[in-house]
């Protein structure tokens, strides 16, 4: 009679309501994402909700420009740069162009120094603060239109309600519907991971191994591209890395990874780290030949240089995986090329990757945001769309050295993403500039100053 008594139907119907919720949740998510992600297929729902989202953004950004002329507002549209482009010269031509502007005397007839070339470099120096080209490659790239995430454009303000209730709309679905279900694939991704390249460590070494290795590892990564709704154009597909080649791409993002690896397996390069890390690389290890190193071995390059050698030399194995860059850049550009992977001797397969910022900022700032901040601002952008290249392979050319033949392979990333080749180092993100690069401009003008005086004495 107690139990008849504290009997409460809604409690129940609440219960089946939820059981009913779940299996529902879940059938969608097997029958329209996980199932498609296992034969890799696509049903064209992310393709129509790009095109919905690009026609949503249109209709806004024309919204807050109708709104601006009526108020008397001025939209700037973002620059490129502070200061106009130019033709490169040389410093020797620079400061004859000083010298002949200061004075009616000849470069040929000057003294080894002028107080006029302190002007050129002043110059140069007036013209790196104003037009940063490292330091504004570490922040979010600023938009032309209005993407209904933060307003990364400043001149974006509130212009009528009906703008702001879309964009509180736009909160609710990213944050109640794409969120939950971005988290769910993500979770489901990363542990099918886990369960399966464990469960295939334990099978023999042969070929059938290596083909369940790479079916899951595809398998897998799919999900996980999925869990950022993330659309990819992949161009040139004859150009793919094949094994015993080393792999390299410019970085904007540890998405790189999910992105390159769903359409072809890769051994993976990296520190070993602890925690759920850890465990994930662990589990990968035991399916596939990656390539993890202690902390103490890193900054051993004869090692790493050497283990790397080894995994080119084995032509049964998969092509490695590398971001010379060394750290993320904004997707504006493509800095400096780490030489250590150009010294293996190995055929090398460019791949140049370009995100659209319209959906969603895919630059890590790894100095502002945390990994788990990161993801969770990914999973709750709109989606990320970006297209892929892969370019034809490259050698190292006879009398090429490392350094050059990097800076080849960077200058065809950069041309093919449409990207500015920059020669800077991508650790100056952290640290200061290198002695290196003062004493280069030091010996430029020295070299030019003593050529002066072995001119005259000549004459």
């Amino acid at each position: 009679m107690d139990s008849l008594a504290n009997f409460n139907p809604f409690d129940n119907l609440l219960c089946i309501l939820l059981g009913i919720s779940f299996t529902v949740w879940f059938t969608l998510l097997l029958v329209f994402i996980i199932v498609p992600a296992i034969f890799g297929v696509s049903f064209g729902i992310r393709q129509l909700y790009m095109k919905t989202l690009l026609k949503i953004f249109e209709w806004a950004t024309h919204r807050i420009e109708r709104g601006a002329k009526d108020n008397n507002h001025l939209l700037y549209k973002p620059y490129s740069n502070a200061i106009i482009a130019k033709e490169p010269t040389s410093l020797e031509e620079e400061i004859k162009e000083i010298r002949r502007s200061g004075s009616n005397r000849d470069l040929d007839h000057a003294s080894e120094f002028e107080m006029s070339d302190i002007f050129y470099f002043c110059r140069q120096g007036v013209e790196s603060i104003m037009d940063d080209e490292v330091t504004k490659r570490f922040s979010a790239e600023e938009l032309e239109s209005w993407n209904l995430l933060t307003r990364s454009n400043y001149n974006f303000q509130h212009i009528s309600l009906r703008l702001t209730v879309l964009w509180g709309l736009g909160v609710v679905i990213r944050y109640g519907f794409l969120l939950p279900l971005r988290v769910t694939l993500a979770f489901t991704g990363v542990g099918l991971l886990v369960v399966l390249t464990s469960i295939i460590g334990f099978l023999p070494n042969g070929r059938m191994k290596n083909f369940l290795s790479e079916q899951v590892h595809l398998m897998c990564y799919r999900i996980c591209v999925r869990a950022l709704t993330a659309i990819i154009t992949y161009h040139d597909s004859e150009n793919k890395p094949k094994n015993g080649g080393i792999c390299v791409a410019n970085h904007t993002s540890p998405i790189d990874v999910i992105i390159l690896a769903s359409d072809g397996c890769y051994a993976m390069v990296g520190q070993i780290h602890g925690g759920l890390m850890g465990v994930i690389q662990k589990s990968m290890v035991k399916a596939c030949p990656h390539i993890w190193f202690e902390r103490s071995e890193v900054k051993d390059r004869h090692l790493v240089a050497k283990r790397l050698s080894d995994h080119v030399e084995d032509k049964t194995k998969l092509p490695i995986l590398i971001f010379p860059e060394g750290t993320c850049i904004n997707n504006t550009s493509v800095m400096m090329f780490k030489k250590g992977s150009f010294e293996i001797g190995s055929t090398v397969y460019p791949v140049a990757i370009k995100y659209d910022p319209r959906f969603g900022d895919a630059f890590w700032n790894s100095s502002q945001f945390g990994m788990v901040n990161y993801l969770l601002r990914m999973m709750s952008s709109w989606a990320i769309v970006c297209s892929v290249w892969y370019l034809p392979p490259m050698t190292r050319e006879e009398g090429e050295d490392a350094v050059q033949f990097a800076n080849r392979v960077k200058a065809a990333i950069a041309r093919q993403g449409g990207l500015v080749d920059l020669l800077w180092d991508g650790g100056l993100k952290r640290g200061k500039v290198k002695d290196t690069f003062k004493e280069e401009q030091q010996k430029l003008y020295s070299k030019m100053l003593v050529g002066t005086q072995e001119d005259r004495s000549r004459s």
